[in-house]
């Protein structure tokens, strides 16, 4: 496993590089969903690149960028385990440089769901995608379905900008009791942590309803908020029925929707998704 630290190191890495690779975008504190990104790109590629970069772009100031999980000593092992082929671990100097000032802006799509609770959001993680896909010119680009309009962001983008780059996606890696994975459930305290099932507990109602016939997405979308307020201390954010390619609103559900949402159990907030049809 060779390790990049600089742009230049990447980009050399990089020319060495015979046969496809696939690229796994990582902000570390890294989980079984992560590697199992990793596994997948290396059934599909001779060599696969993994970024662990906390990026501070796609925080807004009142949010969780210095307190967001790091460990790179334990994401480099893990990652062995998997056998990365290479690491690239760029400092924040060396990905935004003095007088940086340079943005992606999509629009539409990023308006919604996570950007309407998170105006700047979108605008960082565009911006260092397109960065991080300029620097290792991957053939395929792997995201996790968890989160769901950042794909669908990314996918825009690189539709829209003509990019010579395959998204693929797989689906939501999950705990045993139906959690979702993600780095931000290391906030969780004890009872949180049971309290946080929650979400997917409202996902699969969503999908019973569908399935029994529902199809009225005010009603499902009723259903989950009363489920998830019988836990103490969850907040609901949003829930959301939406056209899987607009992220617009439906008020019935035909053809394939997206359900998602965003809670607070305790002081994390937490999202997932399904999608239905």
């Amino acid at each position: 496993m060779q390790i990049a630290r600089t742009i230049a190191d990447m980009k050399r890495l990089r020319r060495k590089c015979r046969g496809t690779v696939g690229f796994v975008p990582t902000m570390g504190y890294l989980h079984e969903g992560h590697l199992e990104l990793v596994r997948v790109a290396k059934k599909a590629n001779l060599v696969v690149a993994v970024s662990i970069f906390v990026n501070p772009t796609q925080f807004a100031p009142s949010e969780d960028f210095k307190a967001y999980p790091r460990d790179l000593d334990r994401d480099l092992s893990l990652l062995k385990s998997v056998k990365t082929d290479i690491v690239f671990i760029p400092s924040e100097a060396e990905m935004y440089p003095e007088g940086y000032n340079s943005w992606v802006v999509l629009k539409g799509i990023t308006e919604t769901l996570e950007g309407r609770s998170r105006p700047t959001h979108f605008q960082g993680v565009t911006t260092v995608c397109n960065k991080l896909f300029n620097i290792v010119e991957p053939d395929k680009a792997y995201f996790g379905q968890k989160d769901a309009q950042q794909v669908l962001v990314i996918q825009k983008m690189v539709a829209d900008l003509d990019m010579n780059l395959e998204i693929v996606v797989a689906p939501t890696v999950r705990e045993s009791d139906g959690l979702a994975m993600s780095s931000r459930n290391t906030y969780l305290m004890p009872e949180e942590r049971q309290s946080a099932v929650v979400l997917y507990k409202s996902l699969c109602l969503a999908k019973e309803m569908y399935e029994k016939g529902e199809r009225d997405a005010a009603r499902i979308k009723a259903a989950m908020a009363e489920l998830i307020t019988t836990v103490p201390g969850a907040q609901i954010d949003y829930i959301s029925t939406s056209d899987i390619d607009t992220l617009q609103e439906v008020d019935q559900i035909a053809g394939k929707i997206l359900v998602s949402l965003a809670v607070r159990i305790g002081k994390p907030r937490l999202i997932d998704n399904i999608i239905l049809g």
